[in-house]
């Protein structure tokens, strides 16, 4: 197998994507391809049997292919701010659904993914030994 740099995105992610459902199969590629131009060294893997993406050792993005729509999951969360963009897409707390007949709302997936990138970026720093802790509240 060749070397695969932490944002190479694996081919266990080109396995997964081959054996989801055809008529699929475009937009998860189309997805995988939204998330390598928006974190570009993000580390891919499968779990939970489905594409996994984490940056600096945090949880980025899950997606999954289905019949009828692809499925992202832990991006958004109803507990945090949900970007308007993509709320109509929003299925139970953190799942988001993507038709397979509509365009995929690209430009609002990147923006969610750089924003949960700041989010792991910021957990890291508090992480470090040495850093300031904020006050407990």
């Amino acid at each position: 197998m060749p070397y695969q740099s932490p944002g190479d995105h694996g081919t266990k992610v080109d396995a997964y994507i081959a054996s989801a459902p055809a008529e699929a199969r475009p937009k998860l590629r189309e997805m995988r391809q939204i998330i390598r131009l928006a974190a570009r060294t993000a580390a891919a893997t499968l779990k939970y049997g489905m594409p996994f993406y984490e940056y600096l050792g945090a949880r980025l993005v899950y997606f999954a292919g289905h019949k009828n729509h692809v499925g992202v999951y832990a991006l958004t969360h109803v507990e945090s701010e949900v970007p308007e963009r993509l709320k109509e897409y929003l299925d139970n707390r953190s799942t988001l659904r993507f038709p397979l007949d509509r365009p995929l709302p690209a430009p609002a997936i990147r923006d969610a993914i750089r924003r949960r990138m700041k989010e792991n970026e910021s957990i890291a720093r508090e992480e470090q030994p040495g850093a300031r802790r904020r006050p407990a509240r």
